[in-house]
C-alpha cells in the first residue's frame, strides 16, 4: 500500500518545517538567507541523504520564480484592514472577529497608525472558558495581546515568511515611510502565495467543484472558468460584466467592486443571485448560487 501522498494542508507543512529547519541551522537565523537556502536546498545531490523528496524539491523549484515577489502585492490594503481599540471589551471583540471571519485583528491606540498588537480569537475565549473574566468584562486587551511585526511594502515574500517564523508571530504591519499603515499581512496569506497555488498545481483533488443541492442551490468554487460555467448553465451574465475576464469570481469581484464579505448577496443583471460563503481578504473562494438560468438539458 502506498502511503506517499499525503493531504495537502500536511504536505504545506512538511515543506515549509524541512525548509526553516535547514535555513535557521545553517544560516545563524538571517532572513535574508532563505532564497539562498532553498537553491541549496534544490542542488543537493540525488546520491546524498536529502532531506527532501523529488515532488518537494519540484514545488520549492517554482517557490524561487517568486524570489522577488514582494508583499505590497498580497497584503490586505488600509481600507480593507479589521481592527479594534485597546479599550474595547472582550465580547466585542470576540462578536468582532466572529461577524468578519478572522482568527485574529490587530489592536490599535487612538488611531490605526498606532497598532500595538493584536489578539487571537483562541485567547479571548480562553479566558472566558477558564473564568479569568466574565464575558462583560470591560477589560483591555492588553491582557491577551500578542506582538506584530512591522514590515516595509518592499519586503519580499520569503524574507518576511522567514521572519515570521524566527519572531514567532503570525502578523505584520505594513507601514510607509512616514510610518503610516499601508496594509496587513497574515503568515497565511505568506504560506498561500509561495507553496498554496504550486500545491494546487500538484493536486488531483483540487479541480473547481460545482453542486447542484436538492433545494435547488448551486455550490460552486469561484476558481470555475466562465467558459464551464455557461456550458452548464447558460448566459447568466451580460456581455459587460463578463468582459475579458475568465472565472466566476472575477466576475463578482467587478459586480461588487471589491472582495465582498462572507454572507454578503450579490445580483446580476439577469437576476442571479450569488452568495459568498467562503472568502479571505484577497479572493472569492465559494459561492451559493440560486435563481439560475439553467440550460435545458442541465436541468434534472
Amino acid at each position: 500500500m502506498n502511503h506517499s501522498k499525503k493531504p495537502r494542508g500536511d504536505y504545506k507543512s512538511s515543506i515549509l518545517s524541512k525548509l526553516f529547519k535547514f535555513v535557521l541551522l545553517r544560516n545563524n537565523n538571517e532572513p535574508d538567507s532563505v532564497r539562498e537556502a532553498i537553491e541549496e536546498l534544490i542542488e543537493e545531490q540525488p546520491e546524498s541523504q536529502s532531506i527532501i523528496d523529488e515532488q518537494e524539491r519540484i514545488l520549492l523549484s517554482n517557490v524561487l520564480k517568486q524570489r522577488n515577489a514582494s508583499i505590497e502585492h498580497i497584503m490586505v490594503p488600509r481600507a480593507d484592514i479589521v481592527a479594534t481599540k485597546i479599550e474595547t471589551p472582550i465580547d466585542e471583540t470576540i462578536k468582532l472577529l466572529v461577524e468578519q471571519g478572522h482568527s485574529r485583528i490587530p489592536v490599535y491606540r487612538g488611531s490605526l497608525d498606532d497598532v500595538i498588537g493584536m489578539v487571537h480569537i483562541k485567547d479571548l475565549t480562553g479566558l472566558i472558558l477558564n473564568r479569568d473574566i466574565s464575558e462583560k468584562d470591560t477589560i483591555y486587551l492588553s491582557k491577551v495581546m500578542r506582538r506584530v511585526i512591522f514590515s516595509a511594502p518592499s519586503t519580499r515574500v520569503l524574507d518576511l515568511l522567514l521572519e515570521m517564523r524566527i519572531k514567532r508571530t503570525h502578523m505584520a504591519v505594513v507601514v510607509d515611510e512616514h510610518g503610516g499603515i499601508d496594509g496587513l499581512v497574515t503568515i497565511e496569506d505568506l504560506v498561500e502565495q509561495i507553496i498554496g497555488d504550486i500545491s494546487d498545481e500538484h493536486d488531483e483533488e483540487s479541480e473547481p467543484e460545482i453542486i447542484k443541492k436538492s433545494d435547488g442551490t448551486i455550490l460552486v468554487d469561484a476558481r470555475v472558468t466562465l467558459d464551464e460555467f455557461s456550458s452548464r448553465f447558460g448566459d447568466n451574465f451580460t456581455p459587460e460584466e463578463i468582459s475579458e475576464l475568465d472565472t466566476l469570481g472575477g466576475v463578482l469581484f467587478r459586480l461588487c467592486g471589491r472582495i465582498p464579505n462572507i454572507g454578503e448577496l450579490i445580483t446580476s443583471k439577469n437576476g442571479a443571485e450569488f452568495e459568498v460563503i467562503e472568502a479571505d481578504p484577497r479572493r472569492i473562494r465559494r459561492l451559493r448560487i440560486r435563481n439560475l438560468k439553467e440550460n435545458e438539458e442541465t436541468k434534472d
